[in-house]
């Protein structure tokens, strides 16, 4: 008979310090000017590249969880129209990440309640655990075994009573300014998935996380580093690292954690310069008349590469019957495609800006790979 389960308690680490050697502070030094650099060198799009990378690491974080949506799925929930829960789930974990990387930036605090509202922007509309969204646990759960029982669990949280005073802790921890910020972060993630606060959620928030101490310790400013592309691309490695700190050995998890800022750094950079391609490869193939709808709808799609033909307007100050002759000229050129079938609604992507997406997870997989 299964009478008890051990549980994994993991300390308090507010003010417990972390000395890197001489070649993890080379290397942390390192990530950080990685990731600092997109927005030094990309200012002038970061309204655009901003966009791509808070959907990218939506994307990526969500497979990671096994929520995989389409990219015209994605698309069509982006625009409102009616999309698959995956798709959903996946715009929901884009609110979250965008919540909490705000506030930590507009405040340069991450406060718990930070924390709590963007598990509710994640969760609110969930199914199963909608009810539970933006509350810590009131009951114990654990991470493999089943859902009826923790037979076999690779790990079993504390009880959900430490669970209050372990957020504290950790939200005492990220607000420090006297540590290495790449550390910071991979401590602050890996502590959170040990502690594993919410019924669901976890790990799309824990990586929220990361890009909040970032964006907290002015690493960044606008950009978000699409890291988890980069746990996506090996996710079995990524949740032995985890597991190791639980061990007490940080230092792995840390210079992981390092290397994958400097790869998502660098794979973001090459996506910002063909994002930055884009809009001429459209005129050439569109040749819009100066100030028509068409060369408008061109401007301005980077930014808002899904939409349905009301925004368009909206967006491009144009009428009606001008807007949909516009993205009827960018559909025949293969700028634009259709997301939807019906015709009552009406729904187009950016077919280059969608593609890249992938695109940039591809080659994060294809240098893993490679690894």
């Amino acid at each position: 008979m299964f009478t008890e389960v051990q549980t994994a308690i993991p300390p308090f680490i507010a003010d417990l310090d972390y000395e890197p050697s001489p070649q993890v502070s080379a290397d942390l030094e390192q990530a950080v000017i990685a990731a600092s650099s997109l927005d030094l060198e990309f200012g002038s799009q970061m309204a655009s590249l901003g966009t791509f990378l808070l959907r990218t690491e939506s994307v990526a974080s969500s497979r990671i969880e096994r929520v995989d949506a389409t990219m015209d799925n994605l698309a069509r929930a982006v625009v409102g129209i009616k999309a698959t829960p995956e798709a959903q789930s996946t715009i929901a974990a884009t609110r979250a990440l965008t919540a909490m990387v705000t506030v930590a930036g507009s405040t340069g605090r991450i406060e718990l309640e930070d924390i709590l509202d963007a598990h509710r922007q994640l969760m609110r509309d969930d199914p199963t655990d909608g009810r539970y969204a933006g509350t810590l646990r009131t009951m114990q759960n654990w991470i493999g075994g089943s859902n009826h029982s923790p037979r076999g669990a690779v790990h079993v949280p504390p009880p959900p009573e430490l669970v209050p005073d372990l957020m504290t802790d950790l939200v005492r921890f990220a607000n420090r300014q006297d540590m290495p910020t790449i550390a910071q972060a991979a401590i602050a993630h890996a502590q959170f998935e040990s502690i594993h606060a919410f019924t669901d959620g976890n790990g799309r928030i824990g990586r929220a996380l990361v890009n909040a101490v970032l964006r907290r310790r002015g690493v960044t400013s606008r950009a978000v580093i699409p890291i988890a592309s980069v746990m996506v691309a090996d996710v079995d490695r990524y949740f032995t690292l985890v597991n190791s700190y639980r061990n007490g050995e940080a230092g792995q998890f840390i210079s992981y954690l390092a290397d994958a800022t400097v790869r998502a750094s660098r794979e973001a950079r090459a996506s910002a310069v063909e994002l930055a391609a884009m809009p001429a490869r459209w005129r050439e193939r569109v040749h819009p008349r100066g100030g028509s709808a068409a060369g408008r709808l061109i401007d301005i799609l980077l930014e808002h590469p899904a939409l349905d033909a009301g925004t368009a307007a909206l967006l491009i100050g144009a009428s009606t019957s001008s807007t949909y002759s516009a993205i009827d000229q960018l559909v025949v050129a293969g700028v634009l495609h259709p997301v939807t079938q019906s015709k009552r609604y009406l729904a187009w992507a950016a077919t280059d800006v969608m593609d890249e997406i992938e695109s940039l997870n591809l080659r994060l997989r294809t240098t893993t790979d490679r690894e």
